[in-house]
């Protein structure tokens, strides 16, 4: 989803991810990263003049492409975000506008701690989509056709009507699915999807395992 110079990206935490800009130069030694999600008086400088910032937390998973864009690894959903990328001139002075990448992030969490869980066992995974608080999953579900649901291994969405399982919407940008876990459930795969309209945007699946 891109607007003038502002770029939506939909990504699934544990995945890796590039964020582009709009580079004007032959080079990389001019460009600024920041990054907030709340704020623009907020913004972190996360590189500067094309080299990596080391008093960050997630510095160690940032590298920049050679057309000045963000890569980050392993996304978590604390990544989620407002990335700018701003390009200077010799003097300081801004070559071209700023691009702007929303970043949100889809993740799952299990009400068991366990990585195995025994039969009969009943387990909530709720999937929830973090967005940057200027841009919220509300207006994009609202506005864009954004939407969450939850799909078995076979792409088919599992309806509220299935007594098998309970599906509750507590928010726009959360879905939890609970289930009773049966023997044959082990190695099943849930998948959470954020679709707009028939297209999915991105995805994780939880792989279920019976001990």
């Amino acid at each position: 989803i891109s607007g003038e110079n502002e770029t939506h990206v939909f990504i699934s935490s544990g995945e890796n991810v590039r964020l582009p800009c709009n580079n004007a130069l032959h080079n990389c030694k001019s460009t600024v990263w920041m990054y907030n999600r709340f704020n623009y008086l907020a913004a972190v400088e996360l590189i500067y003049l094309g080299k990596r910032k080391q008093n960050t937390e997630s510095h160690e998973r940032l590298s920049l492409g050679s057309d000045c864009s963000l890569n980050i690894k392993n996304i978590t959903k604390e990544d989620y975000g407002s990335y700018i990328c701003r390009q200077l001139t010799v003097n300081g002075q801004l070559q071209g506008p700023d691009a702007s990448v929303d970043l949100h992030v889809l993740h799952v969490s299990s009400s068991s701690s366990q990585t195995e869980i025994s039969a009969g066992s009943s387990v909530s995974l709720s999937c929830q989509l973090y967005s940057y608080d200027g841009v919220s999953c509300d207006y994009w579900i609202s506005s864009e056709g954004i939407d969450l649901l939850w799909v078995n291994q076979a792409g088919d969405k599992l309806k509220i009507s299935d007594s098998r399982y309970q599906i509750s919407a507590p928010g726009h940008c959360i879905i939890t699915l609970t289930t009773t876990l049966l023997n044959e459930d082990d190695n099943r795969e849930w998948r959470c999807e954020v679709t707009q309209g028939d297209q999915v945007k991105t995805s994780v699946t939880y792989t279920v395992k019976i001990s």
